[in-house]
């Protein structure tokens, strides 16, 4: 009860990490676990995904554009006209 948003956050990130370091799972999805960290965990949350991506495929659902920075592939929906959808996928190296 006494931990921030981002406290909490960074805990539960770093258990999930732990736990894929004993055992590797082939990939692993997170929701904006990114959203109550501050600049400085950001970038310490990016580097851990950096890493552990060499061991596991990451799909990460976020709007920070530090952690879209270090992706790979990104893909978003947009929608140039009203009611109509379209997929967008970048592939960044």
């Amino acid at each position: 009860m006494l931990l921030s948003g981002g406290e909490k956050a960074l805990t539960a990130v770093a258990l999930i990490f732990a736990i894929f370091l004993i055992k590797p799972t082939p990939f692993c999805l997170l929701d904006e676990v990114d959203a109550p960290l501050d600049d400085a965990n950001i970038g310490r949350f990016n580097e851990m995904v950096r890493e552990m991506s060499a061991i596991s495929q990451f799909i990460i659902i976020t709007h920070n554009k530090a952690t879209m920075a270090v992706a790979d592939t990104l893909y978003g929906i947009t929608m140039e006209e009203p009611g109509a959808s379209r997929l967008v996928s970048v592939r960044l190296h």
